[in-house]
């Protein structure tokens, strides 16, 4: 058990320097591989015969073991950052400790024992219970604590063991399809040993990188393994679109899209390298047309609650880091609510999201991204350590309809829906998502414009009464929203069947911010902890 000495003591920060350090170290590595490639081609170049092949498999092998320690590094990242933001939440859940034992003259000793100061009346019923509160506060820090340590030895013992026993195996050739069931993909999984992972990480990392119930951390190695080259190959294609510019104009669009899909990896790649904030995962990447990506703060296979946030319409990969800023908002206020309960908030922007209002009256974006959506979730849950996490998926705006399209007609794998600033989910009631009474959540601000987004047939109900009531028909009609929306009734309305929440009147985008009662709603949705919250808005 970890003591209270050796907690208050502690310093997050420096194990998290520590991981940025070992993953330091990759640029090395890449160095000394291509190194070895160097020499092994320069050979080749002037030495031929029985020997020659000898050297030149052997420098083949040794290029193999020092690329081998590429993802390894990345993991010792991954170890230390989650380590060091826990010990961040135990050291916060202290600090309360501490602040309340001076609030009601609780005295702690070096061994984090409590003690009611002699000098307060012990017939006052409020000091005992003050006692309790502030040992249990102390033991809850600990625990957390404990528990991180624990898991970082385990983990930091299994690759040193790996170290020793050989970093790669190559494994049998069976393997899973792109959408295989992720429950099978984790089983598949499973039956391979350490070395034979590590193998399909290097060897494989496109494969890895995509499958659904393959676990988040190595998932996250080999797409970043896949970032360099690909970086490479959008810059040389800018380059050629560059170089026939002058003689082929319409290539100029096509650059610009190139020049935007770099500024949205910039972004992501600052995220993967924070020295600060939750540790990020990355867990899709896609360049192609508007871009499309995948990434979790936190680790939502040892996370207590994890929350998957879908954003709406003109969401693509440039703007992929400022909806990220909102799902970390939503972890932000849930670390703040519950800092014993570790959480993940998990960006998926794996679908091409209309650029216009004209395309986002079309279901069909949402209808093609349901089958992705709901793999992910159940990935989620195949890949997930321990017992279940609780999980969350939040819908915005289009994302909402993205939501309810893959709950209707796939399921998904999830506790809670929130549904915000919604022009309809595909359904007419929350009953016809699957999930049971009670967990299906929505929330529209009152001056949200997507309350005025009306179906054809309300649109045409309102027309209708334009023309039958000159003057003060067109103002009756058009001037307050209706429960008839583009894609079927206002989740926000009664008659719908969700629990609705309040939230401020601050337009389409602004649930996620830090006053808005809408933040602190899906907060506590997340954590399983929306029972103070009001049915209905006041």
């Amino acid at each position: 058990m970890i003591g209270y000495a050796q907690l208050w003591a502690a310093d997050p920060t420096a194990w998290r320097a520590a991981g940025t350090a070992w993953r330091g170290l990759d640029a090395m590595v890449r160095r000394r591989a291509a190194e070895v490639a160097r020499t092994r081609s320069a050979l080749a170049d002037s030495w031929a015969g029985p020997a020659a092949g000898t050297a030149g498999t052997r420098l083949d092998t040794l290029r193999g073991a020092v690329e081998a320690a590429a993802p390894a590094l990345v993991e010792i990242d991954q170890i230390l950052a989650e380590f060091a933001a826990l010990l961040v939440r135990a050291k916060a859940l202290l600090d309360d400790a501490v602040r309340g034992a001076a609030m009601n003259r609780v005295l702690i000793d070096r061994h984090g024992d409590v003690s009611l100061d002699p000098a307060v009346p012990q017939v006052d019923p409020r000091a005992g219970a003050a006692v309790l509160r502030v040992g249990a506060q102390i033991r809850a820090a600990l625990e957390l604590a404990t528990r991180a340590d624990r898991e970082a030895a385990g983990r930091l013992t299994g690759l040193a063991t790996a170290a020793v026993t050989g970093w790669t195996t190559e494994p049998p050739p069976d393997r899973p399809a792109g959408d295989a069931d992720p429950a099978a993909v984790r089983r598949w999984w499973d039956g391979l040993s350490p070395a034979q992972r590590r193998w399909l990480v290097r060897h494989e990392p496109a494969l890895v990188g995509g499958l659904d119930g393959v676990p988040v951390a190595m998932r996250d190695q080999a797409n970043r393994l896949l970032l360099p080259q690909l970086r490479a190959d959008l810059l040389a294609r800018r380059a050629e679109l560059l170089a026939t510019w002058p003689r082929l104009p319409g290539n100029h669009l096509e650059g610009l899209r190139i020049a935007a899909i770099l500024g949205g990896l910039d972004a992501i790649e600052a995220r993967l390298v924070a020295e600060s904030g939750p540790r990020a995962y990355l867990l899709g990447l896609d360049p192609a047309g508007d871009g499309r990506t995948v990434v979790a703060l936190g680790d939502p296979d040892r996370a207590d609650h994890v929350v998957t946030y879908v954003p709406g319409m003109t969401s693509d990969l440039p703007s992929a880091d400022g909806e990220l800023g909102r799902a970390e908002r939503i972890l932000a206020r849930a670390a703040e609510l519950a800092p014993d309960q570790p959480a993940a908030a998990v960006l998926w922007l794996d679908y091409d999201a209309p650029d216009f209002v004209h395309e986002a009256h079309r279901a069909s974006y949402a209808h093609d991204a349901g089958p992705a959506l709901h793999r992910f979730q159940e990935g989620l849950r195949a890949s997930h350590e321990g017992g279940p996490a609780h999980q969350t998926v939040v819908g915005h705006s289009y994302g909402s309809l993205v939501v309810g399209s893959a709950a209707r007609d796939h399921g998904l794998a999830a506790d809670d829906l929130v549904l915000v600033g919604s022009p309809g989910v595909g359904v007419d009631h929350a009953r016809d998502l699957g999930l049971p009474a009670g967990r299906v959540w929505a929330s529209t601000a009152g001056n949200d414009v997507i309350r005025y987004v009306p179906s054809v047939g309300a649109l045409a109900g309102d027309l209708a009464l334009g023309v039958a009531l000159p003057g003060i028909g067109p103002v009756l009609a058009f001037s307050r929203p209706g429960d008839d929306l583009w894609f079927g009734h206002d989740p926000s309305d009664r008659d719908f069947g969700a629990r609705v929440f309040a939230s401020d009147p601050n337009g389409h985008t602004g649930y996620w911010d830090h006053d808005n009662r809408a933040l602190d709603a899906m907060a506590r949705i997340a954590l399983g902890d929306a029972g103070r919250l009001p049915a209905t808005p006041p």
